[in-house]
């Protein structure tokens, strides 16, 4: 009679604090919310992890290579604004760092197949590595669905996200330049 009693009001304790919510319902689970710029994710979050997928079919996790200054691009072939950022990216971010066994460096092609990809990376005369996310599915880790291109992450050796960039704005690339420098010469 006690324990039939004591599951009584256990369970009454349990509806009780689940009075006013549904669990698991569609209208509890929220997608998070972009900022003005698209981002889902913020400086001081820990980059999500994703597995990168290179053109020559190997892959890995980004988590791998936690304790290096990573940089993550979005880009995409039709996008002008990215054509216009990557000749920087490559002269000033890739030749001057990519010797840093401490720095690492992705650009991520997003929506597009491996063909459009390689074309793209010959075209733009980059040496950096290009990888795919056919699906956008890396993509939407970072941000919003109506989020455009042209997008950079520097995550620092703790995994942490540092700086986060949108569209290609001199002053905020020479930033970001600087500040790839000075985390390096941290852990250098």
């Amino acid at each position: 009679m006690k324990r039939g009693l004591v599951l009584i009001i256990l369970a009454v304790s349990i509806i009780s604090s689940c009075k006013n919510r549904v669990i698991n319902s569609p209208e509890s689970i929220q997608e998070p919310v972009a900022d003005s710029r698209g981002y889902i994710v913020g400086v001081g979050d820990s980059v999500p992890d994703f597995q990168i997928e290179y053109l020559d079919g190997k892959t890995e996790s980004l988590s791998e290579h936690k304790g290096k200054i990573i940089m993550i691009q979005f880009t995409a072939s039709w996008c002008g604004v990215c054509r216009k950022e990557m000749p920087h990216i490559e002269e000033r971010i890739w030749k001057r760092f990519s010797g840093n066994p401490n720095f690492m460096l992705i650009g991520v092609d997003y929506k597009e197949d491996k063909e459009t990809t390689e074309k793209f990376s010959r075209d733009m005369n980059i040496t950096y590595p290009l990888t795919l996310d056919k699906e956008g599915e890396r993509f939407s880790l970072f941000c919003g669905p109506d989020a455009g291109v042209t997008r950079n992450i520097i995550v620092a050796p703790d995994g942490k996200i540092i700086m986060l960039t949108r569209l290609f704005e001199e002053e905020e690339f020479n930033e970001m330049v600087e500040l790839i420098a000075s985390e390096l010469n941290k852990i250098s």
